[in-house]
């Protein structure tokens, strides 16, 4: 992980910090040779042709980086998730909600090849 990501994380909101760490551990458990890079101003996840961005905004973290198509099931099981065109946004409460599998299957949508 370079510099830039690391200055990126170190200054995240501490009410928003745990989420992003959640979501930052889980991505390198299911692909530990992921590339951490910094694209678009955010943290994001590299894995052959494939990336998730993972920001911190003032009303959480969102994620971006799959077609709509790819998290339909997700979304479907968590209406109270803002969703966009390959955008979930997530506040802390929200994603307490929701178990480490069902994370762990989206960071696999994202990006599997």
């Amino acid at each position: 992980m370079d510099n830039a990501v690391q200055d990126y994380i170190d200054a995240i909101d501490p009410a928003y910090r745990p989420l992003f760490d959640r979501l930052h551990h889980l991505v390198l458990e299911v692909y530990p040779d992921a590339a951490v890079v910094l694209s678009y101003k955010m943290p994001t996840y590299e894995v052959g042709r494939r990336r998730l961005h993972i920001g911190v905004w003032r009303h959480g973290v969102s994620l971006y980086g799959w077609g709509q198509d790819r998290v339909t099931d997700f979304t479907a099981r968590h209406p109270q998730l803002r969703t966009s065109k390959g955008t979930i946004q997530m506040r802390p409460a929200d994603a307490a909600a929701i178990p480490d599998d069902e994370l762990r299957d989206l960071i696999r949508a994202a990006l599997a090849t």
